[in-house]
């Protein structure tokens, strides 16, 4: 490989990943790129469509891009090929048997049509690890169902425990549906990756979204096969009251309304504040639980008669568990992730700002010597794969390219 892109001090060094899911489930790979593994894109001709998804950057070059696809794509190779094309096919199959890892998000049974699903490839490469990331699984009466993060969260059962608890169920922000399902791809590849050594055999591994939503749903679940309860929806609040979500001056902050209760009551009277909260029924601890909406009325008045920092550094000093709701601004600022270095170069200098991007959040000791590679233009490195890996000619490449086949 080019020095460029030499990983060889990292953990995956060894590791080459053929990447079909690079829409939202790209996160997956785009894990294991920071790692240091291989992962080549494989995108259409002319780019995926996900490329056209805002919000936009623009480059150096002047050049529009998308923050989303940046995001689940940086640290990776790109080349072209539409597999569609009868053609491509035995492209694509050269590839495999050079891979480590394949990574898709197509609906169940795509691939099989075009006979490049688990089965045809593993006759390629029994080493082949193939993970299929998909709405509902490849198998189960409502495989072929339509899907989005939208779509995962209500069946998955996520959005149902989000939201007020007088008004309808919502989201979850962001694409939590994809991410999720994302981060038990990567581990499941890891996973297998270690049977394979030992086995010497490759894998299939099935990920439903569903699935991944629906492992994630805390104490909803537990709840109901416990005691039969369904729990409402909480808004602010912590199912079981531990924690609250109050508004400040200048914003809102998490607190603990019913931990450290006598230090917390003698902070209110200390300013005058704590209401009736000083009487001696407040100190059975299954009251206030009974009635947490007055304390947390109580405490509304308080805290929005401080500032966000205020509450939070005094709170910490106190050892309460509180922290500030952080604005996306803040978070870029945060001095707690600016020591530890979380945020990475990651893109091309823009003619404002240059992009940074979360790293993976855990830290090696000693630390890897990470590498951040911009997001490729797509197909930018056919002539370097393609000729490389399968020995293909510039003139052939060029062929293929005029053919629309890559």
């Amino acid at each position: 490989m080019d020095e460029e892109y030499s990983h060889c001090a990292l953990p995956l060094a060894s590791l080459r990943i053929l990447d079909l899911a690079h829409g939202r489930t790209g996160f997956c790979t785009r894990l294991l790129a920071d790692l240091g593994a291989e992962v080549i894109m494989v995108e259409r001709p002319g780019g995926d469509p996900a490329r056209e998804c805002g919000p936009f950057f623009e480059d150096s070059r002047g050049k529009r891009g998308s923050l989303s696809f940046f995001y689940g794509n940086t640290n990776k190779l790109s080349i072209t090929l539409n597999l569609q094309n009868p053609k491509a096919g035995s492209i694509f199959r050269g590839l495999v048997k050079q891979a480590d890892v394949c990574v898709e998000a197509f609906a169940p049974g795509y691939l099989d049509r075009l006979a490049l699903g688990y089965q045809d490839l593993r006759r390629l490469n029994p080493r082949l690890i193939l993970a299929s990331i998909s709405g509902h699984g490849q198998d189960g009466p409502r495989k072929g169902y339509k899907t989005c993060d939208l779509a995962a969260s209500a069946f998955g059962g996520q959005m149902y425990a989000t939201g007020s608890p007088s008004k309808s169920p919502l989201k979850a922000f962001g694409e939590q549906s994809y991410f999720s399902a994302s981060l038990f791809a990567a581990l499941g590849i890891l996973m297998a990756l270690k049977v394979r050594d030992k086995s010497g055999k490759g894998d299939h591994l099935d990920i439903s979204m569903q699935e991944a939503v629906a492992g994630t749903l805390e104490h909803v679940l537990p709840s109901y096969q416990g005691n039969d309860s369904v729990p409402g929806r909480r808004g602010p609040r912590h199912w079981n009251n531990s924690f609250a979500i109050l508004p400040c001056k200048d914003g809102f902050i998490q607190l603990t309304p019913l931990l450290q209760w006598d230090t917390l009551v003698e902070w209110l009277d200390s300013e005058g504040m704590a209401e009736d909260l000083k009487d001696e029924r407040w100190r059975d601890p299954s009251y206030r639980l009974s009635h947490a909406d007055h304390i947390v009325e109580v405490l509304s008045r308080w805290t929005s008669a401080h500032s966000v920092t205020d509450l939070f550094e005094k709170g910490q000093l106190m050892r309460f568990p509180w922290a500030p709701v952080q604005t996306p601004s803040e978070i870029i600022r945060c001095p707690q992730l600016r020591a530890r270095g979380f945020f990475v170069a990651a893109g091309r200098t823009g003619k404002e700002r240059h992009l940074e991007a979360p790293r993976f959040p855990f830290k090696f000791n000693p630390p890897l010597p990470l590498t951040h590679l911009p997001l490729p233009e797509p197909g930018e490195h056919n002539m370097r794969i393609y000729g490389q890996m399968l020995g293909l000619t510039g003139e052939e490449i060029e062929e293929l390219k005029e053919g629309r086949i890559i």
